[in-house]
C-alpha cells in the first residue's frame, strides 16, 4: 500500500495557503517529497481566481476591500471561488499522476472526488459525481446542488488539484463579491444560486467541526485511493519540510502577495 504524507487542518493567510501548494508541487517535481494531501482553511476570508482569469471580470474590488477580503490568484486553471474563513474545509492533493492509476487528468478528477464522496457519506451525506465541461471544472451535487468544486494545475507528471467543501454558505456575501454579468442585481444571483449551492450544514441540519470534516476527508482518501496517510514514519513526516518552508515564504513575498501576479497573472517566479 503506498504512503502518502498527511498535511493536518491548518488556517493561513491566502497568499500562503497558495505558496505552500506550489511549494509542494515544485518539491514533489524535484522527488524530494512524497504524495501529499493537505487540509486547510483561509485566514481571513479570500476570493480566489483562476490562472488565466481576468480579475476585473471576475471579482468586485472594492467590496473586498470594505469587507477585508483578500483576492488570490491560483496557479491553477478553473473560476472564481469564495473562500470563508469559517465556512469551508480546502484539501489540496499533490502527487504523480501515475501513483492516481492514470494518466488522464479527467480521471483524477473522478478519482479524487470519489475520495470526498467516502467521505461525505461519512457524515450522512450522499453526494453525485459531475463532470463538468468546457467551461465548468467536475463537482459534486447533493440533490443538483453544487457543495464541492476543484481545480487542478499539472506540470511535469505531477498533478496539483485543490478544491473546497462547503460547511456552510452565505451567498448574498458571497455575490457581494463576485461579479456574475447576466445579473442586475446581488439578490438576483443569491435566488438562483439557491438552487445551485448547498453545503454540509444544509444537507444535515446542524453544524459540525472543520476538524471532523477533515478527519472524514482524510479516511475517504484512504479508502478510495487504496493508500496509507500518515502523520509520523521515519520517512514521512506530517510537516512541510524546511526547503518547502523556505520556497513558501518566498513565493508569499515574491509571488502571492504582488499586484504584478494577482491582477496580470505574471511573476520572476513561474
Amino acid at each position: 500500500m503506498r504512503v502518502w504524507r498527511l498535511l493536518r487542518l491548518e488556517s493561513f493567510h491566502p497568499f500562503m495557503n497558495m505558496a505552500i501548494d506550489e511549494a509542494i508541487l515544485r518539491a514533489r517535481i524535484a522527488g524530494t517529497v512524497p504524495d501529499t494531501l493537505r487540509f486547510y482553511r483561509w485566514q481571513p476570508s479570500a476570493v480566489s481566481i483562476g490562472r488565466f482569469q481576468k480579475i476585473e471580470n471576475e471579482v468586485n474590488l472594492e467590496n473586498c476591500q470594505r469587507l477585508g477580503v483578500e483576492v488570490v490568484r491560483r496557479v491553477s486553471g478553473g473560476g472564481t471561488v469564495y473562500h470563508d474563513s469559517e465556512g469551508e474545509v480546502t484539501y489540496s492533493v499533490v502527487a504523480k499522476t501515475e501513483n492516481l492509476g492514470t494518466k488522464d487528468l479527467a480521471e483524477v478528477y473522478s478519482k479524487i472526488y470519489s475520495a470526498m464522496s467516502h467521505a461525505l457519506r461519512l457524515m450522512g451525506i450522499v453526494a453525485d459525481y459531475n463532470g463538468g465541461d468546457s467551461k465548468n471544472c467536475p463537482n459534486l451535487t447533493v440533490n443538483g446542488k453544487k457543495i464541492s468544486g476543484s481545480a487542478q494545475a499539472n506540470k511535469s507528471g505531477v498533478v496539483l488539484q485543490h478544491g473546497t467543501l462547503l460547511l456552510n454558505v452565505d451567498l448574498p456575501k458571497m455575490f457581494t463579491l463576485l461579479r456574475v454579468p447576466w445579473a442586475s442585481s446581488c439578490m438576483q444571483v443569491v435566488n438562483v444560486a439557491k438552487n445551485k449551492i448547498t453545503s454540509v450544514q444544509n444537507e444535515l441540519g446542524h453544524t459540525i467541526r472543520p476538524e471532523t470534516v477533515a478527519n472524514a476527508m482524510a479516511h475517504g482518501f484512504a479508502v478510495a485511493l487504496g493508500i496509507q496517510v500518515v502523520e509520523d514514519v521515519q520517512t514521512v513526516k506530517d510537516e512541510l519540510t524546511t526547503a518547502e518552508r523556505e520556497l513558501a515564504e518566498k513565493l508569499y513575498r515574491e509571488k502571492y502577495a504582488t499586484d504584478k501576479w494577482n491582477f496580470n497573472g505574471e511573476s520572476n517566479l513561474g
